[in-house]
This record gives structure tokens, C-alpha cells and sequence, in this order.
């Protein structure tokens, strides 16, 4: 196939990106209305907003606009309009890229259209013949990077030679793999390659914890390191070794859904590029998402205000013993007649746990003295 790049001038003087997503180029257009319409009828459109899709694009902007070297190497688009407009908009993110333009097929479009409750309809054009040109595209960006992005989606085939040389250059690697790990055949060959790996199932994004449970057990002991599972507007957990952590989502009016789950990714990796804590990385990527639905379009809310609302959120710690999840707080306090207190791997469990736990203050009453003293 014959491409033509588009290398972005004084790219070479540029920071290295510590962030390089890899993945499919697309420019998409995203509705607001009040609710999808009837079919064979129609609805007003309150906003429309145009941005850079799929997910790992999107991240690539989204960490740019929080100041984050970014870079992106994704499959050719068209040398049309809306090719060269994929291209200059990166350039005004800020995202490092190398564009190839074919004339081989015309520029794929996205639409999505969201409503009021936060659901949206996406309408999009992917062919094997677009994502193959990924099979061609210059890994030369990861070398000195310091995370891989990639989603499952993309196909099997295509991401797994970036995985690789991601594993070659000992970078480490975050995988979008949604439902994906329905498929144990996926996941066994993901597993040895993937450092984050982040998961959803439609039960737990209704609540249903178990559901979130299982995803995380079926991660955990297919031997991610560290596994998130998203749970919409219930908030969602992270897992990584004996530390586990479940916030909950503030409740807020959604305008507009799109791009939420690559939001709350982009909020992870700020704050796992800026080598901050488990906690603290999910807090900020559960208000990040939060906050992106109250609006359309994908401008980013400032860090300092994703940070305050972050530090509002409910947080729930847990722990992995016996194949089982355990809420800290209960594990703490299991009677002393329990047989599960006779297991060392509790006794540590709850050393573990009281380290993690802030102490709680003890007050101290103010004793007034007689004033016959």
C-alpha cells in the first residue's frame, strides 16, 4: 500500500512522548439531544463537537491538554479533507505523530450521538483494510516512552507486534480489553505482555458487585499485575497485588456520555505517569469521567478541579484471601472464635490492612477542675 506521512515540523525537538497510544484514526462528530428519537422521525440537536477518535487518540489529547508529552501511531487515514483535518487537529493538541495519508480509501467517520441520561448511539466504519495499515506503522515512538496504550478491539493480529516491541523495549503496557475477557484464549495470551489492564461487564455497570468481583478475580489470577474494572456510573476498582480499591462515582447530571470510559484511562495514567498511588490515580480518573459527562465535547476539566472533586469521593478498600474479596474494615474485626483467624495468611492480611487504614484520632475530653481545687 503506498502512504504518504505527515511529519509534524520541529517534532524532533519535542519532549518524547511519555504516553503513545497505538490504534485507530478517525474524526469523529458527537450530537447532543434530549433523547434519541422514534425511528423514521427526527430530533433537535442542542451541540455538536468535533474531536480525534478512538479511544487512544482520544487519551493522546485528553493527557495533552494536561501538559503530558503525547504521542500517537495510528492506522493511515484518507488524503482528503478530513485526513488532513485528523492531522492538523493533533498538531494543535500537541499530540507527536507521524499522519500517513492513502489513497487507497477514503478518511473513516465517526458519528455518536448522546442523550440526557448519558447513553449514546455511535455509528462508525472500520474494515480490515484500515486497521491492517497498523501492520506498517513506525513503532519508533515507544522506545522512549514510558506507557503503551493499546485496545483490544483493534484486533488481535494488529496490536499485539506494538506489545511486543513495547515488551522488547521493557515499556510498559495498558490494554483496554472491555468484554474482551469473555475470551480465555485472549486473555491467557494478553496476560504475559499486559502491565494494566482495564475491564468492564455490563452487570457491574448496573451495580452488581459480584459481577465487578469476578472480572477482577478472573484478571488477578491470570496474572495482571494491575487490574481495573469500570462500572459506569457506579465508579469503578482497582487491583494490584494484596491492594485493592473500590471509589464510588458522585452523582451528576450527564449531558454527554461520549468518551467517558477513555476519560476515566486518561485519568489513571495522569496520575500512574505521575507516579502517584493507587487511590489517588482512580479517585482522579472516576472524577475526571465524572466531570467530562456534564459537558459535551472532549475539552478536559482543569487538574486542580478534577483533584478537588476527587478527594470528595467514597472510597472502599478491600483484600484478596482464600480466592475471596473482603471488605477491610470487616476483615479487621472478625471475631476471635472465626476459623478463619487460625489462617497466617489472615493474621498478615489484617497487619496489612491496619497499615493501610488512616488511624483514627482519639479525642481527648478536657477535664474542667473543681473550683474547690
Amino acid at each position: 500500500m503506498y502512504f504518504v506521512s505527515f511529519v509534524f515540523k520541529k517534532m524532533q525537538k519535542k519532549t518524547p512522548p511519555s504516553y503513545v497510544g497505538f490504534g485507530m484514526l478517525t474524526p469523529v462528530y458527537i450530537m447532543a439531544l434530549d433523547k434519541l428519537p422514534r425511528h423514521n422521525t427526527g430530533a433537535i440537536v442542542h451541540q455538536v463537537s468535533e474531536y480525534v477518535y478512538d479511544d487512544a487518540a482520544i487519551i493522546a489529547c485528553n493527557l495533552s491538554q494536561w501538559s503530558v508529552p503525547s504521542g500517537m501511531i495510528g492506522t493511515a487515514v484518507g488524503d482528503d479533507l478530513l485526513g488532513h483535518h485528523v492531522a492538523d487537529t493533533l498538531a494543535k493538541m500537541g499530540v507527536q505523530a507521524d499522519v500517513r495519508f492513502t489513497k487507497k480509501y477514503k478518511t473513516p467517520l465517526e458519528v455518536n450521538v448522546s442523550d440526557k441520561k448519558g447513553a449514546r448511539t455511535y455509528f462508525w466504519q472500520r474494515s480490515e483494510e484500515i486497521l491492517k495499515t497498523l501492520d506498517v506503522a513506525d513503532l519508533s515512538l515507544i522506545k522512549k516512552s514510558k506507557l503503551l496504550y493499546v485496545d483490544w478491539y483493534d484486533g488481535d493480529a494488529h496490536i499485539l507486534r506494538a506489545m511486543k516491541e513495547a515488551q522488547k523495549q521493557k515499556v510498559p503496557v495498558f490494554l483496554n480489553f472491555e468484554h474482551g475477557h469473555k475470551n480465555p484464549d485472549l486473555l491467557k495470551k494478553y496476560a504475559g505482555l499486559v502491565t494494566i489492564c482495564q475491564a468492564v461487564t455490563d452487570a457491574a455497570q448496573i451495580g452488581k458487585k459480584q459481577a465487578m468481583l469476578g472480572v477482577a478475580r478472573k484478571l488477578f489470577n491470570a496474572g495482571i499485575k494491575t487490574a481495573i474494572i469500570t462500572m459506569a456510573s457506579q465508579g469503578g476498582m482497582v487491583v494490584q497485588g494484596e491492594e485493592i480499591i473500590r471509589v464510588y462515582a458522585p452523582k451528576v447530571k450527564a449531558v454527554d456520555g461520549s468518551g467517558a470510559g477513555a476519560t476515566f484511562s486518561s485519568g489513571y495514567i495522569y496520575g500512574y505517569l505521575q507516579g502517584w498511588g493507587l487511590e489517588e490515580s482512580v479517585r482522579f480518573a472516576i472524577a475526571a469521567a465524572s466531570l467530562k459527562v456534564t459537558r459535551s465535547g472532549l475539552q478536559m476539566f482543569p487538574v486542580k478541579e478534577i483533584q478537588a472533586l476527587a478527594k470528595k469521593l467514597r472510597v472502599e478498600r478491600l483484600v484478596y484471601r482464600g480466592d475471596q474479596f473482603r471488605t477491610i474494615r470487616r476483615f479487621l474485626h472478625l471475631p476471635k472464635n472465626n476459623r478463619l483467624m487460625d489462617n497466617p495468611l489472615v493474621k498478615e492480611g489484617q497487619k496489612l490492612a491496619r497499615r493501610i487504614l488512616p488511624k483514627k484520632k482519639v479525642e481527648r475530653r478536657k477535664l474542667k477542675r473543681s473550683l474547690v481545687e
